[in-house]
């Protein structure tokens, strides 16, 4: 899926401008990387607050529209207001079509309900990740990658290398083993990811690193 969102050149730098411009509906931003100068951008804070709400916006390729062209994008940072639905800045960096990219995507679990572990043995299901570092060609990135949890049993768990990924897409892992991503945990029994002998790794997204903003 891709996004198209709204922007304009954004020419005032620093705190004072950034904090005039959220009086004035806005959202201060910037979009960096792809070989090109950073560029100092702003949206309407309603378009942008609406899309921010949609999960997909957040692992999927972004349009910018940006004077008159449009630049292709990831979402890599959003900085909220402590405590009010106001979105303070966010990053975008530039992508190209005819290169790899490297994202987060959420995972969707799916039939817990009809796990034997869950079904017939009275288990809950652990969720060991909510998502995955994975590599792609921006036309092969997934909305969402889906995990089957319908074969477990308790004390059972599924592993990323049984994860059915789509065409072109793989995934980042810096770490070694075969991570847990989600098991069945049935009452005295223990985690499975316990009983697996695996725990918890945090995988690590290659990213560019954005240009600091001048104050």
């Amino acid at each position: 899926m891709q996004f198209e969102i709204n922007a304009n050149k954004r020419e005032v730098q620093g705190s004072s401008a950034s904090r005039r411009l959220i009086r004035a509906g806005r959202v201060p931003g910037i979009l960096y990387g792809g070989g090109a100068a950073p560029q100092m951008v702003e949206f309407d804070h309603n378009e942008l607050y609406q899309a921010l709400r949609k999960e997909a916006f957040h692992s999927s390729v972004i349009n910018m529209n940006l004077a008159g062209a449009k630049e292709m994008c990831l979402l890599r940072d959003v900085q909220m207001h402590a405590y009010k639905p106001i979105i303070k800045h966010v990053d975008f960096q530039r992508i190209d079509a005819t290169h790899v990219i490297h994202q987060k995507v959420p995972l969707h679990f799916v039939n817990a309900e009809i796990a034997p572990g869950v079904k017939l043995q009275g288990g809950m299901v652990q969720h060991v990740m909510t998502e995955l570092d994975v590599k792609c060609l921006p036309k092969d990135l997934p909305e969402f990658i889906e995990v089957d949890l319908k074969d477990l049993n308790g004390g059972q768990s599924i592993h990323i290398s049984q994860l059915k990924l789509p065409a072109g897409v793989e995934v980042v892992h810096h770490g070694e083993g075969d991570p847990v991503v989600a098991g069945v945990v049935v009452r005295g029994g223990g985690a499975a990811s316990e009983e697996e002998g695996a725990a918890p790794v945090e995988t690590q997204v290659i990213t560019e690193k954005k240009p600091a903003e001048k104050k």
